[in-house]
């Protein structure tokens, strides 16, 4: 799996994946999988990570190597798929199935639901948006600016 991950993702990885390498052995134990994996920006359930050590036949009190991690890494990357997720819940709100958003109503639920951003935030995002001349957003094109990595240099 891990040709499936880019070199930058692989060394932020092991970077963290060290940290929890208490012992320098290389492997972290199946109990910490979830803070690690929380760590990374994941966000896997008790339940899933769970899951992911059974299909590498381990439980809670294994200890799993890099390889390994790296595998589940990317079986939750795949299974979490923000664009998508994010796609579904903005095509709940579209009532009439336009493919647009209203700016406000946009607004009002960055601000008020799940993981809150702030004005700030939300002006931020739409100022890289294409607002409609009638207040709307079309919702496909602002999730895929809002998915696209972020320029580090």
């Amino acid at each position: 799996m891990a040709k499936f991950l880019s070199q930058d993702q692989i060394n932020e990885f092991k970077e963290c994946f060290s940290l929890y390498d208490t012992k320098q052995r290389g492997k972290i134990r199946g109990s910490e999988l979830l803070a690690v994996m929380r760590s990374l920006g994941t966000s896997p359930t008790p339940g899933e990570v769970q899951r992911h050590l059974q299909l590498h036949r381990m439980d809670r009190n294994a200890e799993l190597d890099f390889s390994t991690f790296l595998n589940i890494m990317y079986r939750q990357m795949k299974q979490e798929e923000p664009q998508e997720e994010i796609l579904r819940a903005l095509a709940m709100l579209d009532r009439e199935k336009r493919g647009v958003i209203a700016v406000p109503e946009l607004r009002a639920k960055l601000t008020r639901l799940g993981e809150k951003l702030s004005e700030e935030e939300v002006d931020d995002l739409l100022r890289e948006a294409k607002v409609g001349p009638n207040g709307t957003i079309k919702y496909e094109e602002f999730v895929r600016l809002v998915c696209l990595p972020s320029v580090d240099y």
